[in-house]
């Protein structure tokens, strides 16, 4: 099991109207903003999903090939995080639907943040 996840954003303000759009639509609020951090977690729960600088100092940059999965309650909060992310700023990385193209079991949809990081919000219909 997954403690919690840590994502690098290049500017964490600028980040934000991003990831409360997008983790918005699948049932998460952010916690808190303070001095660069920024705290998700499922509404009137504990955070777990962090957006910051590195610790290191440096630069924030996609990692090739890391992909963080976010399990959506429906395939319409699926549907509805991959809007709220474009229209936050997102870029498109796989429009929402099945995966393979002739599944029942696994609903997807694929976006990349303002620094690069690689999302999919999915549901298990």
């Amino acid at each position: 099991m997954i403690g919690y996840v840590t994502i690098g954003a290049l500017d964490t303000a600028a980040a934000l109207p991003f990831y409360d759009a997008v983790l918005g639509a699948i049932g998460y609020e952010r916690g808190f903003f303070d001095n660069g951090w920024a705290g998700y977690g499922p509404r009137g729960g504990d955070a777990n999903v962090f957006v910051c600088p590195p610790h290191d100092g440096q630069a924030a940059r996609a990692g090739n090939g890391i992909m963080i999965a976010f399990l959506a309650p429906s395939t319409a909060a699926v549907d509805a995080a991959h809007a709220a992310g474009l229209a936050a700023g997102g870029q498109d990385e796989g429009k929402p639907g099945p995966r393979p193209e002739d599944s029942t079991s696994f609903y997807g949809a694929y976006l990349r943040d303002l620094t690069g990081n690689k999302l999919c919000v999915f549901a298990k219909p």
